[in-house]
């Protein structure tokens, strides 16, 4: 500890307490964790934060009405509130506000930033208002998180802002440092520096005469002195002027730029008074055991301090659907463990990797399963149908399949205007429709993300923290397709907190398997590089199935804002024919033909066949498998009018169960109904 976060902070705290300040003192140690202090390693932080107390105690620090916080105890302490908190700000401030807050941390918003920078500057607005600050006490440096918390305040309509009182930033001691470094011992005064070591590090300093300006030694009489003492002693000889005690900053400055106080004197002055108020905190750290241990720890940290090596930028490089290692090799499946393997690797379109899922389903009975969504809306059928043919698939395989309700990242998201009473509401609607269409809910698990966390947290936050401080921006930002952004797009701090969070709910669940779709690859590949660089063996397995086309041309996915490019779970039969009948299906032509990825992703799947009705166009016909389709199809043998017409048929007989529910269901009409007025009064 320097003298500024000591002696300063000493003598303001004091000043506020007699005033009748109740002081609250947040010892930041998840702060120092996301920001990589001691090499992120919390024992070490609390060992240090624990020595600063001491300090504070033997410097003369009155703690009578100031309270010692650790951010960790606190936050775990009051999750439910505090974290909710910091997600509304990250979706109130864009990417750009909050990289400009970077000074904070030491940092400039140009350098190479982790994702947990920003979720630093997040989590600092945030304590003001978890601590219900009426003043923020903080040094110049940390003015600007401070302006932010006054910003959101005018965003969310509250009326008592925090005020801001930003002390001075005392310099290096050196010519042109603006702060002092730890990382520089002769920039800077420490708390147990020895007489002998003040004494040389004065001697050394930067001090002009006559100059004033930028001078470090004058700055730490004004700031340091005397506010301490009142006064200001200068000892010399009767031909140097004799000595004199100044009771006035401006009187010492008038007689140093005229050239009666001499720098050598100044110099020996400021020493002798800077180890009057150190002794005391020697005293203590040589005299009481506990301290003397602390200090004993700290300094054998400053020794043996390890920074761990950054999160590759590069992608984790695999062979997709081969071999990942030699230890699968040879593997003996049973048939049992063989035809669970079939099923489940039936449902990805990719798999990472595919020795590991066999190895997986031959040692372990019941692997767990990580499927996910987020309540925003309207069902369309690659949600619906795929989601409820592949959770079926996997608990026949003896998947435990967990079933993420994603509401908090609906709200990152800023889905239903970012309104979690709405999100749930839709969450709810989901899980009726999967019970309508079908899902087997043996061995399945509905959890919320909100219930799930705050009841986990203390397991869950340091999870996220550690994602976000070993992946830079540019990794996370790359992540923007889970959401449906990309990375040019203006982002706002929610959307580097969502990837983060979603890496870590597979390693809260446990998960074995990750199941989603391949939009959601990039998340997935992160889990896998986050194992890489902890060293964890059990890496998860990706099942990342088909994307579902819109059905006009060109459409890549189906879009909920766009309903004519998709089938939605409760149409009527007559929507789903004139949306079919109008669907994109050029003759003899398969690719980017989305009728035809219907017939293989929906129809087959569900019904193990596709039949088609045809008098003029060579009879009817039952395709059992996808590659007959495509033969008859490829030749003009099918014709797309014949394909919509079976299409049509077997997708009403697939969503017919579905309508009738939402019809005859209390429950399910009373949710359909909400979930409508929301897609008009969004």
């Amino acid at each position: 500890m320097h003298i500024a976060q000591g002696l300063m902070k000493i003598m303001n705290v004091n000043k506020l307490t007699s005033a009748g300040c109740r002081v609250k003192i947040w010892i930041a140690d998840w702060f120092a964790y996301m920001n990589n202090k001691l090499g992120g390693d919390l024992k070490k932080i609390r060992v240090v934060g624990e020595y600063f107390k001491e300090i504070f105690q033997a410097a003369g620090m009155n703690s009578e009405n100031v309270e010692f916080l650790w951010s960790s105890d606190e936050i775990n302490a009051k999750g439910d509130e505090y974290w909710p908190l910091v997600m509304d700000i990250a979706c109130r401030n864009s990417l750009a506000q909050i990289k400009r807050c970077m000074p904070i941390m030491g940092l400039s918003e140009n350098e190479e930033l982790s994702a947990a920078h920003i979720l630093y500057v997040c989590m600092q607005c945030a304590d003001t208002f978890f601590l219900e600050a009426d003043i923020c006490q903080l040094g110049m440096d940390q003015q600007t998180v401070n302006l932010l918390a006054r910003d959101y305040c005018d965003v969310v309509k509250r009326e008592n802002k925090p005020v801001i009182l930003s002390h001075h930033m005392l310099p290096g001691l050196q010519q042109g440092q603006k702060k002092m470094s730890k990382s520089d011992p002769s920039s800077a005064i420490f708390m147990e520096d020895e007489e002998a070591e003040v004494n040389v590090k004065i001697k050394k300093a930067y001090c002009p005469p006559d100059i004033v300006e930028g001078n470090p030694c004058l700055e730490y009489v004004k700031h340091i002195i005397l506010p301490w003492f009142s006064e200001f002693t200068v000892e010399r000889d009767e031909k140097y002027g004799g000595n004199r005690t100044f009771k006035s900053f401006e009187d010492i400055t008038t007689d140093y730029e005229s050239g009666q106080l001499h720098p050598k004197d100044l110099k020996d002055a400021l020493s002798k008074a800077l180890n009057k108020i150190l002794q005391p905190v020697r005293d203590h750290f040589k005299t009481n055991s506990r301290a003397k241990n602390l200090l004993k720890q700290v300094k054998g940290y400053k020794v043996t301090r390890v920074i761990p090596t950054a999160s590759s930028t590069k992608e984790e490089d695999l062979s997709i659907n081969t071999s990942a290692s030699s230890s699968a090799a040879g593997l003996q499946m049973s048939e049992e463990a063989e035809m669970k393997y079939k099923i489940v690797r039936s449902i990805g379109e990719e798999c990472i990797q595919e020795d590991e899922l066999k190895n997986l389903l031959a040692k372990k009975p019941a692997p767990i399963c990580y499927d996910g969504f987020e309540p925003s809306g309207r069902m369309h059928i690659a949600q619906g149908v795929m989601k409820v043919t592949n959770v079926n698939k996997l608990t026949s395989a003896g998947c435990q399949v967990k079933i993420w309700i994603a509401d908090w990242f609906a709200q990152l998201n800023n889905k239903l205007g970012g309104d979690l009473e709405r999100i749930r509401v839709v969450g709810e609607y989901f899980k009726e429709i999967w019970q309508a269409g079908g899902m087997n809910n043996d061995k399945v698990e509905f959890l919320w993300a909100s219930d799930e966390i705050n009841g986990k947290g203390s397991k869950y936050w340091p999870l996220v923290m550690d994602i976000a401080r070993r992946n830079n921006l540019r990794r996370i930002l790359r992540c923007g397709q889970i959401m449906g952004r990309s990375e040019t797009e203006v982002l706002s701090a929610a959307q580097i907190l969502y990837p983060c969070m979603q890496c870590a709910d597979i390693f809260l669940l446990e998960a074995d398997i990750c199941q989603l779709g391949m939009d959601q690859r990039k998340v997935n590949m992160l889990a896998r590089e986050y194992c890489a660089d902890i060293k964890r063996k059990n890496k998860p397995i990706i099942l990342s199935h088909h994307m579902l086309p819109g059905l006009q041309q060109g459409q890549e996915k189906m879009s909920k804002s766009d309903p004519s490019s998709a089938i939605f779970m409760e149409d009527e039969e007559a929507d789903v024919n004139e949306k079919i009948s109008k669907a994109y299906c050029p003759p003899k032509t398969v690719e980017g033909n989305p009728c035809l990825e219907y017939v293989k992703y929906i129809v087959l799947p569900r019904f193990n066949e596709f039949k088609v009705e045809s008098e003029k166009n060579g009879g009817n016909k039952t395709f059992n498998s996808f590659e007959d389709i495509v033969a008859d199809y490829e030749t003009g043998e099918l014709h797309p009018e014949d394909l919509k017409k079976a299409l049509m048929k077997a997708l009403n007989i697939t969503l017919q169960p579905v309508r009738d529910h939402f019809k005859t269901n209390e429950r399910a009409k009373n949710l359909l109904e909400q979930v409508k007025a929301f897609r008009v009064t969004r």
